[in-house]
């Protein structure tokens, strides 16, 4: 009997796909994207690149039909045709039901709800009138229910002075929370529902841009802290009832109280150091989660820190990487760049991973990285 590749399709072409494809070749497998655009970052280390729009029923159900196995690198794509695939015997990872839930915030707060996990207090909002009639409510984050990503589609509304900043769309306002840190776990479980658990990351967020700048692993939390964050994001997946990598995003209060945030169902940005810093990385894990393989290791090889690249204000156009010279002279310095040939301001290029014994070290070898390489463009 002849020993086909297990044909693997994934739905999005970004860096996410990319890193994923750069684990596929290790395995014995076929792999294919969808994804629109010319020659984004995930295209050039396929076996088979379609170009189409992730979101449109007949593309993504003609897609799925070609593979084996169906996963995804962004929770924007058309659930219905999943769930046609899904019923039609196509495996999706993860399943389109926890597609359907996490897609829309609203649903994904009813869900921890439902289950029993701690998040933050929240109002399922209409529109921008609707907003105005909770201002007692304020000081909250007013989230858009679908279409938000990379800190997109999220309004901080600290008093009724800021009401018009809320969104006129369906949207949740959920309290803000008296953070001390912002933590997250990643967790992996495959179709014979054996499940393993990342220590937690710690990330700092870029206050204009609102997404990653940096983040260290492990965190810097005690060590009751971190069990019982691994304990929460446990509790998620076994409640969403999928095979797949998910990322647990959680807040960590003044008062030492965890609530779960958020929750993305694939690889994700709080997990990328673990190329470098655990045993299994958090794409060789998907591959194993969409094989049914025995999962891998996530224990800690050193601490690690991940320095997200991103453009530089006041430059769009050629991708320059100003510095990279003199970075991968480095060592414990590992440069991963996305494939993405235009550069704008807040736009994710890459990122470096450091890793050292000393977490103190690696903070402030990342602040001098960040002085050093600057991603800018031949046109400005």
């Amino acid at each position: 009997m002849k020993n086909t590749p297990l044909k693997i399709g994934i739905l999005g072409g970004g860096q996410l796909g990319r890193m994923l494809l750069q684990s596929a070749a290790n395995y014995h497998v076929e792999t294919f994207v969808l994804e629109s655009g010319v020659n984004p970052p995930a295209s050039s280390l396929c076996h088979h690149f379609i170009e189409g729009d992730i979101r449109d029923h007949d593309t993504v159900y003609a897609f799925g039909k070609k593979v084996d196995v169906l996963t995804i690198e962004i929770e924007n794509v058309n659930v219905e045709a999943l769930y046609t695939l899904q019923s039609e015997g196509i495996k999706v990872i993860p399943k389109p039901s926890v597609l359907h839930t996490i897609k829309d915030k609203g649903l994904q707060k009813d869900f921890y709800v439902i289950n029993h996990i701690p998040t933050a207090d929240y109002i399922l909002t209409t529109d921008r009138e609707d907003v105005k009639k909770h201002a007692d409510f304020l000081p909250a984050a007013h989230k858009l229910r679908t279409g938000g990503y990379d800190g997109k589609g999220v309004s901080i509304l600290r008093s009724s002075t800021d009401l018009d900043k809320a969104f006129d769309a369906p949207g949740v306002l959920e309290k803000l929370v008296d953070i001390d840190k912002e933590i997250a776990v990643m967790v992996a479980r495959n179709e014979s529902g054996q499940m393993t658990v990342y220590p937690p990351t710690e990330m700092v967020f870029d206050p204009k841009y609102n997404l990653v700048d940096s983040l260290i692993s492990p965190a810097s939390i005690s060590e009751a802290q971190a069990d019982e964050a691994q304990r929460i994001a446990r509790q998620v997946v076994v409640a969403l009832d999928s095979p797949g990598v998910y990322a647990v995003e959680m807040f960590l209060d003044k008062n030492g109280k965890i609530l779960v945030n958020e929750t993305a169902p694939r690889a994700h940005n709080s997990g990328h150091q673990s190329i470098e810093g655990n045993y299994s990385s958090q794409y060789d894990m998907q591959m194993r989660v969409l094989q049914d393989l025995p999962l891998g290791c996530t224990d800690t090889i050193l601490p690690s820190l991940m320095l997200n690249l991103i453009g530089e204000d006041g430059y769009s156009g050629p991708v320059l990487y100003q510095g990279l010279a003199e970075v991968l002279s480095m060592k414990g310095v590992y440069v991963h760049l996305y494939g993405k040939h235009e550069t704008k301001p807040g736009r994710k290029m890459g990122h470096i991973t450091i890793v050292g014994e000393n977490k103190n070290d690696l903070l402030e070898r990342a602040r001098s990285l960040k002085d050093i390489i600057k991603v800018i463009s031949y046109s400005a």
